[in-house]
């Protein structure tokens, strides 16, 4: 089973660096592919990019959360959201995402709606969108 990105992504970048599998790579247009994807037909399923994400965005797809309760503070990103985001990487590059939502504590999200679109990236053709 693979691993999933949900939209809890704010797109780091880490997670892709330590992938040994290569099967990691940014959604493009940013507009329309907000998150980092994973190939579930290359993923060993590893675990090696949980860790490293900041903001806990990485689920074995039988744990993504259907219940997840926010703390508050925290951002998802999801096409049809409108607010902005900006900030910087682990390496100091800017991330600007305009496709954002600032959660409110206690806000519960059903985290299992991010599924079908890390399936949907990766069939939609060749090249996926994402690296054009």
């Amino acid at each position: 089973m693979t691993y999933i990105v949900t939209s809890l992504c704010l797109r780091d970048l880490g997670c892709i660096e330590v992938c040994p599998v290569e099967c990691m790579v940014p959604g493009k247009p940013v507009e329309e592919w907000p998150w980092i994807y994973i190939d579930p037909d290359t993923c060993i399923d590893c675990g090696a990019c949980v860790p490293e994400c900041p903001f806990e965005a990485i689920f074995s797809e039988d744990e993504v959360p259907d219940a997840y309760e926010a703390s508050g503070g925290e951002y998802i990103s999801k096409v049809g959201l409108t607010s902005h985001y900006e900030a910087t990487d682990h390496h100091g590059d800017a991330v600007v995402l305009d496709t954002v939502k600032q959660l409110d504590a206690g806000e519960i999200l059903d985290l299992t709606e991010d599924i079908q679109p890390n399936y949907d990236f990766f069939e939609s053709g060749p090249g996926y969108g994402a690296l054009d």
